[in-house]
């Protein structure tokens, strides 16, 4: 078989407002049980993910905080996969009126309009880090940490080629991680920029979008 697995970003993609619903789930069970892997790939730091998606038990691997941590639900076992900025960092941040922010292992995170007061920051901190926007959120990683590079780890540790792999996402903080993938889908609801990106894109929004897709996939109505 070409493809082998699913790659799925989280908001947006698969959940609307945080939530996964019945439907989606379902979708996603379909894939398990035709024999394929699941991996998901989100910004969200790992004590939302958790709290927010209760079936974070359906993926092989979770890639979090947009690349910076890998997340084994099977053995909930977590791997860190750069180095956090300093604690100096979220401080300055705060100093500067930015709130709220975020922290996980690595991410240091808030919403627009604070972008350019994030990027000024970063410029002035003189430290290797990158601004990168997810529609209204603000993350802040080390340099060269995105989704791809979290995908690559995790596909790396299931033994997994990237050609080997579908990927599926909403927003522009996805197209690093669409682009290792040997087929790339957006969501009806995605950034226009990144629908003229990919492979395919779906009718359906959100789950709904997802769900379509994969029927689709898994009955070979598609040509790859």
């Amino acid at each position: 078989m070409r493809f082998q697995a699913l790659a799925t970003d989280y908001d947006g993609t698969i959940a609307h407002d945080g939530v996964v619903d019945d439907d989606t789930i379902a979708a996603l069970e379909r894939v398990k049980t035709a024999g394929y892997k699941l991996v998901l790939v989100t910004g969200r730091v790992l004590p939302e993910l958790l709290d927010v998606c209760p079936r974070v038990d359906l993926f092989d691997m979770a890639v979090i905080e947009n690349g910076a941590v890998l997340y084994t639900p099977a053995t909930r076992a977590t791997r860190v996969l750069a180095e956090p900025p300093p604690p100096s960092f979220a401080t300055r941040l705060h100093e500067r009126g930015v709130a709220p922010i975020g922290t996980g292992y690595v991410i240091v995170a808030t919403f627009v309009p604070h972008e350019k007061t994030v990027a000024a920051t970063i410029a002035e901190s003189g430290l290797p880090l990158e601004l990168i926007m997810n529609k209204d959120a603000v993350m802040v990683l080390p340099r060269g940490i995105d989704k791809a590079y979290g995908l690559n780890a995790a596909l790396a540790q299931l033994q997994l080629p990237a050609e080997a792999v579908i990927g599926i996402g909403d927003a522009e903080n996805d197209a690093t991680f669409l682009r290792r993938c040997g087929y790339s889908v957006a969501v009806a609801n995605a950034l226009p920029e990144l629908k003229q990106a990919v492979h395919h894109v779906t009718t359906g929004a959100r789950g709904a979008g997802v769900a379509e897709f994969i029927d689709r996939w898994l009955r070979n109505e598609l040509n790859f």
